[in-house]
């Protein structure tokens, strides 16, 4: 139950924070058109009663607010729903590339040509390094299982695993 009483707020009220709420929107945006319907859904959903002002901080912050999370509902959406229309100079009917996440085949050769020095290094490392780096990052075991593996203590296990790092950053 609402303690809180709602107050009334106009138009008159709120279109004194519009300037202010669209410079606001448009640097979360940054494209003034959504910026502009972002405010807009403010104004509506103000008007309408769906968001309601109890007084409890300054109008402007309140709408801020109310904006921020119009701004956060939009992006969840566009990033749901990626636009997958064609761009202004493909309305020929091309279609528009799609950039696909696997990584390139000269991108995969350069990871594994990386990925090979690194165990190179790894395997060039003092036995005590290379099994923390064997056993804790290679296999993932836990920090409690390469301790018990090892007989070494938990604080020595970290102090390995960061000389073994240093060592193959150099």
């Amino acid at each position: 139950m609402n303690n809180t009483t709602d107050i009334a707020i106009s138009w008159a009220d709120m279109i004194g924070h519009r300037d202010y709420l669209v410079r606001f929107a448009q640097r979360k945006l940054q494209d003034p058109a959504l910026a502009e319907d972002a405010v807009h859904d403010v104004f509506e959903a103000v008007i309408s009663g769906r968001a309601s002002f109890g007084g409890r901080a300054a109008l402007r912050s309140w709408l801020t607010a109310v904006l921020k999370n119009k701004i956060i509902d939009m992006i969840r959406q566009r990033a749901r729903y990626a636009s997958f229309d064609m761009s202004e100079d493909e309305e020929d009917g091309g279609a528009q590339q799609i950039e696909c996440e696997m990584p390139r085949p000269d991108e995969l050769a350069e990871q594994r040509q990386i990925l090979s020095q690194t165990m190179q290094r790894i395997a060039g490392l003092p036995q005590a390094l290379r099994d923390v780096m064997q056993f804790r990052v290679l296999q993932d075991e836990s920090s409690e299982t390469v301790c018990k593996r090892l007989h070494i203590s938990e604080a020595n296990l970290f102090v390995r695993l960061h000389r073994a790092r240093a060592q193959l950053v150099c």
